[in-house]
């Protein structure tokens, strides 16, 4: 898909500057652009991590979607990362303050993976093809 030049995904967070510290912890870089309203990594070529507060979107979304707000920790996607060296990833999430959802293990789709959750209760997992 030629067309798609850059795909984003963007968090929903209680706390920009929280979470932006969070992640550029787990990420150890520091953001691209961290202004009120958006923080964003580039985390890979073509790949951007944005950090959004629940307030900000509520206001784009006004009533036609729930407020981010009434469904926090709630997972509904996760942020798979491909890593070079799992066991890094790990201590360093432990580190970061990342909850532990589930130790490195080999998974029966043939990666290796460990899952955490930030404070807004976003899946992270590292991976590594087995």
């Amino acid at each position: 898909m030629k067309h798609i030049k850059l795909v984003e995904t963007i968090f929903y967070v209680n706390d920009q500057q929280k979470s932006a510290e969070f992640y550029q912890n787990i990420f150890r870089k520091n953001p691209d652009l961290n202004v009120p309203g958006m923080t964003e990594f580039v985390i890979a070529e073509n790949c951007k991590l944005g950090l959004m507060p629940n307030k900000s979107i509520a206001k784009i979304l006004m009533d036609k979607l729930p407020n981010p707000e009434l469904g926090n920790g709630i997972p509904r996607c996760e942020l798979y990362l491909y890593v070079e060296n799992i066991e890094l990833e790990f201590e360093n999430a432990i580190k970061s303050g990342a909850k532990l959802i589930s130790s490195i293990q080999n998974r029966d789709w043939g990666d290796k993976v460990c899952y955490f959750s930030d404070m807004d209760g976003h899946v992270i997992a590292f991976a590594e093809k087995l």
